[in-house]
């Protein structure tokens, strides 16, 4: 109840109140099971920019903003693992203005992070998962060197999926299995569900223990189909540059509310 009537409170005319259930919400968040891995699909940049009568690359931009701030929640609930659906292969088809101003942005974000102070304070290792070969050369590069740069960090790991597709991952790894196989590496009978997660494009990178997707789809559309089997998922309306600390916090508190049974 409070949740409803809170989340209809102008927080520019209600600061106090909002600030009040946001500071409620973290201490209760804080006193329950944290998880170790969220994802999110990053919906809704562009109709947010539509909304406004801005083109797409106003919404992506401020769409990277708020990924910002989420590494900043994330590192304070001592969520060590993120990973965010950036690009898709499928994306690909959207419009040659926008991919070009979309990789602009991935290759200046890239370069922010191998700079980024905060990257190096707490110990951030940035991943790229995806077919990097589809990159253009400038962002392809710019990822490496972003993921060069804090290889060394373990203390929190930023996921990026970029060129990806949760299909393609399955089939790259089919590929590489079948390859390994083949030249007498690995035997048929040594191949489940262990093996196959070493040649995913993170090898045993953790299950995602919660998935969001902002924007009001629900749907996965494509995203980690391997590892998110046991996940539990949240849609929300808002676009993602609207994601508010609020609503994250609410999501990880039904999550702690939730029994999680494997299949059990």
């Amino acid at each position: 109840m409070i949740a409803r009537l809170i989340s209809h409170v102008p927080s520019i005319l209600f600061e106090p109140v909002y600030r009040f259930y946001e500071d409620y919400l973290l201490e209760k968040v804080k006193g329950g099971k944290i998880p170790r891995h969220v994802a999110i699909i990053m919906d809704g940049n562009r109709r947010w920019a539509r909304k406004l009568e801005k083109p797409p690359w106003y919404g992506h931009l401020f769409g990277s903003r708020k990924l910002e701030e989420i590494l900043e929640w994330c590192r304070e609930l001592g969520i060590r693992t993120l990973t965010v659906y950036a690009f898709s292969t499928e994306n690909f088809n959207r419009s040659p203005e926008e991919v070009k101003a979309l990789m602009n942005l991935f290759e200046e974000k890239f370069r922010e992070l191998v700079e980024d102070e905060r990257v190096h304070r707490y110990g951030i290792r940035v991943n790229v998962l995806g077919r990097k070969e589809l990159l253009p050369e400038n962002v392809r590069r710019a990822a490496e060197e972003a993921e060069k740069a804090t290889k060394k960090y373990s203390n929190y790991n930023l996921n990026i999926a970029l060129a990806y597709g949760g299909r393609s991952e399955i089939t790259d790894a089919v590929r590489d299995i079948v390859r390994d196989a083949l030249e007498g590496k690995l035997s048929p009978e040594e191949i489940d569900e262990d093996l196959i997660k070493r040649y995913l494009y993170y090898p045993n990178m953790p299950d995602p223990d919660i998935v969001i997707r902002t924007g009001g789809e629900v749907r996965i559309s494509n995203f980690l189909l391997y590892q998110i089997a046991y996940s539990e998922l949240f849609f929300v309306d808002v676009y993602f540059p609207e994601f508010r600390k609020i609503d994250f916090l609410r999501i990880i508190r039904e999550y702690q509310k939730r029994e999680r049974r494997f299949g059990r």
